[in-house]
């Protein structure tokens, strides 16, 4: 069922990086589109919110006062989530925020010898504006996992919008937004909501940041709202690589990669292995668990079209494709699974062990579900507390300081034929321009 590549042919990772890059493939029609509607929602405000809610929604009757849920909303919606779902959720924050606790970021001073004081600063983001799919993809993991790594940066207003206007909200989400605190939620999606967020209208309150996942057309708004706003990533569909040995369970190896596969049709689902039998019996499982899948239809079609198994010749191919393909998820289920680790460079996130699936990481092992996708993990890191605080630097010359220092400044700039620069120096040195 996988595609099965091997890596002792020529030119191997160059043919596998094309491979790749198919996936990463961008409408202009949906960029244009979203194009105009953050301009609509920037000039028209709230009209065109409601107008394009209306559109998509396909609900006529949509007024400005149901834009967001009220108090009394919410407290209606939380009665109807089930026991054990709020204890699983009160179990993953409690598991989530214990994990970004310990990320922690520290200012600094010193003063050099000529007495200038120097110091490195933090401060946390003011607003932020919590993006959370409606529909098939509205999970509360997202809501835990985008606004916990805020609350322990000490971000003052966390704000939140779901598609929520044909009133199949889930009461889950409005859970997790309560335990975290979450000022207010909007029942908007799509580029309108992150516009909304962006630019602020008389309802939707304007943000520092936006964060959180979406689909084609939210991606789009994120990157065309940046520099006005920021923004987290530009994420693109979920995607596994998952090493394997004869040591390796296949049955596991299948139900890690079905997982993964069953968030989109575009996932992507790699095995790595130096053995053609562990591949072959990944492949049987495969279609053994997807005859009972729920939601078969997309994981077929994702497996299909951009599954692939990669049989192995040695280690440092291994380690080589690991690190061109910088997966969201790595999951490393071989015997020398440390050693493997070692060389890792690329990655979002990283499982070890067969005990570890990425599932576990979705919901509430601790570390962040917000990860660098298409091969971003090369440059990027997933969502965490850092992503939340601002860092400034501070500088106090002394008169010595700078009649110590000024005279090579005075260089440097008039090398760079600055002479503004160089002033501004001498005029503090009493140094005429000659």
């Amino acid at each position: 069922m996988l595609k099965l590549i091997k890596s002792n042919q020529k030119n191997f990772l160059k043919k596998l990086e094309i491979i790749l890059q198919k996936r990463k493939f961008k409408d202009p029609k949906i960029d244009l589109r979203v194009k105009k509607i953050i301009r609509d929602v920037k000039k028209n405000k709230d009209l065109a919110i409601i107008k394009y809610e209306k559109k998509y929604s396909k609900i006529k009757n949509i007024s400005s006062n149901k834009i967001k849920f009220s108090i009394s909303e919410k407290k209606t919606i939380i009665k109807k989530l089930d026991k054990k779902t709020k204890m699983s959720i009160d179990l993953a924050f409690d598991r989530i925020l214990n994990f970004h606790k310990r990320q922690k970021l520290s200012s600094y001073s010193f003063t050099d010898k000529y007495k200038n004081s120097f110091s490195y600063k933090l401060s946390a983001i003011n607003t932020v504006g919590v993006y959370v799919p409606g529909g098939l993809a509205s999970y509360p993991s997202s809501v835990l996992m985008n606004c916990i790594p805020a609350i322990v940066a000490g971000v003052k207003e966390i704000y939140m919008t779901t598609p929520s206007m044909s009133r199949s909200y889930n009461p889950a989400i409005i859970y997790a937004a309560q335990k975290c605190r979450v000022k207010e939620i909007y029942k908007i999606g799509g580029a309108q909501a992150i516009a909304a967020m962006a630019y602020g209208t008389k309802l939707v309150k304007k943000v520092d940041k936006i964060v959180g996942p979406g689909n084609a057309f939210v991606a789009s708004a994120k990157k065309q709202v940046f520099g006005d706003v920021g923004i987290d990533m530009i994420a693109g569909p979920s995607e596994v690589t998952i090493v394997a040995d004869k040591s390796s369970k296949p049955d596991w190896i299948a139900a890690d990669l079905i997982a993964q596969a069953e968030h989109d049709e575009s996932s992507q689902s790699i095995v790595l292995s130096d053995n053609i039998k562990t591949i072959k019996k990944i492949n049987y499982f495969l279609l053994q668990q997807l005859k009972t899948l729920p939601k078969k239809k997309i994981a077929y079609k994702s497996l299909k079209n951009f599954g692939l198994s990669i049989l192995i010749s040695n280690k440092k191919i291994l380690i080589d494709t690991i690190n061109l393909i910088a997966p969201e998820h790595l999951e490393i289920f071989a015997k020398n699974d440390e050693k493997i680790l070692k060389h890792v460079r690329n990655a979002g996130s990283i499982f070890l062990g067969e005990y570890s699936p990425e599932a576990v990481g979705d919901y509430l092992a601790g570390p962040n579900h917000v990860l660098p996708t298409s091969g971003s993990a090369r440059f990027s890191s997933g969502l965490s507390v850092y992503d939340f605080f601002k860092r400034y630097s501070v500088t106090k010359m002394t008169k010595s300081g700078i009649e110590r220092l000024g005279t090579s400044v005075i260089n440097l700039a008039e090398y760079e034929n600055l002479k503004g620069h160089a002033n501004s120096i001498k005029i503090r040195l009493k140094k005429k321009e000659s």
